[in-house]
């Protein structure tokens, strides 16, 4: 990262952490052997992978055989949803539940879903980005296959009552799946106490190497692979394991209990104060029941994109949101889903906090922010 850029977009991607390069290291080097080969070079790398498999299922309250690694968080919820719905197919339900305010990786493939012929339902959100459980109750048939409905919004950080809506879903025999990628680094998760039956994280959020996630399948779930192939992931991902990645994903989970809980009572109070900067903008997502490192505010002068590109050349990284959507000329998919008028959703910041966030530099960030705004109403 440059020496002199300010970063405030962890919710895009973290740092990859040293002691989490330095753990990926041998597996670049002289531990190259593929974890299928029974030889002591493979099996020697078949054990480092087992390892982070354990690790990451003792982080999530699941068994070692629950786990299934993949490419990343987007890989992860496709499986989810298309494996699901063509193995319940089988059975008779053809019907998936989701939310308006999904990352693309969910709304997207669930549009795909029903050009192949599935019935999907898109629950809309509230003014803050929340599903309500009244809206789920209302969708479910006896048709639903799965519910799919995130853990916590990626660009406004609203938190979802995953527990009360897997209980709905579970009561009319549908699956439950929640995408945690936003969450893994942010809260603590247990699949038993949320009461998920799929479960999907990324690597690059908890300041892992990019390229690798995993989805949590509880044990007697169906779910068909997507690829065919091989019999890696015990057949349920097959291709040769990112072995170096996922021995990095696994270092990166080990050291979630050092900082994670800190991090997030440290940066509450932080965030807060960012946000008490600017009582002429508006807060966009829940103003308490939020992720402890997200502000996404919404300025009407300058537009978002203005103030992001004046921000860059200030040294400080933000975002406008998701940061698969960069490009977009559109307002946020999420922010309109939440009923956000254009002009206010065009002006929309992320600011996202992480690890090595201090108050100093967010009080660098928001005097910078206050010049701009400023210079707009001059």
């Amino acid at each position: 990262m440059s020496q002199t850029a300010l970063y405030l977009d962890y919710a895009a991607t973290t740092p990859t952490d040293p002691e989490v390069r330095e753990a990926m290291l041998p597996f670049l080097g002289e531990s190259f052997g593929n974890p299928s080969s029974v030889h002591r070079v493979g099996q020697e790398v078949r054990r480092a992978l087992d390892a982070a498999r354990d690790t990451l299922a003792k982080a999530l309250g699941a068994e070692s055989g629950e786990i299934f690694f993949t490419s990343g968080g987007t890989e992860a919820n496709n499986l989810a949803l298309l494996g699901v719905l063509m193995a319940a197919k089988e059975q008779g339900r053809n019907h998936l539940i989701t939310a308006s305010a999904e990352h693309h990786a969910v709304i997207d493939t669930a549009l795909f879903a029903r050009e192949l012929g599935f019935a999907v339902t898109v629950l809309p959100v509230d003014e803050f980005g929340k599903v309500h459980p009244e809206a789920l109750a209302e969708a479910l048939t006896d048709k639903t296959a799965l519910v799919s409905v995130m853990h916590a919004n990626n660009e406004v950080g609203t938190i979802n009552p995953i527990t009360e809506l897997a209980a709905l879903a579970h009561a009319h025999g549908a699956l439950f799946h929640t995408d945690a990628v936003q969450t893994l680094g942010a809260l603590p998760i247990d699949v038993t106490a949320l009461g998920v039956d799929l479960l999907s994280v990324s690597s690059h959020k908890i300041y892992g190497p990019k390229g690798v996630g995993a989805l949590y399948i509880k044990s007697g779930v169906k779910c068909t692979p997507l690829f065919h192939g091989g019999s890696q992931e015990r057949q349920k991902r097959p291709g040769t394991e990112n072995v170096p990645g996922i021995v990095g994903f696994g270092k990166a989970v080990a050291l979630l209990p050092t900082w994670r809980d800190e991090t997030a009572l440290r940066l509450a109070p932080l965030r807060d104060k960012f946000i008490a900067r600017f009582p002429q903008a508006f807060l966009n997502g829940h103003p308490t029941e939020r992720l402890a490192s997200n502000i996404n505010l919404s300025f009407v002068k300058p537009d978002g994109e203005t103030m992001l590109l004046a921000l860059d050349l200030w040294g400080i990284c933000a975002s406008s949101g998701s940061a698969c959507s960069s490009g977009s000329i559109d307002p946020s998919h999420v922010l309109t889903a939440m009923g956000v008028p254009r002009e206010r959703a065009l002006g929309a910041v992320r600011f996202s906090l992480g690890r090595h966030t201090t108050d100093a530099e967010l009080d660098k960030a928001a005097g910078v922010v206050e010049r701009l705004v400023m210079s707009q109403l001059s």
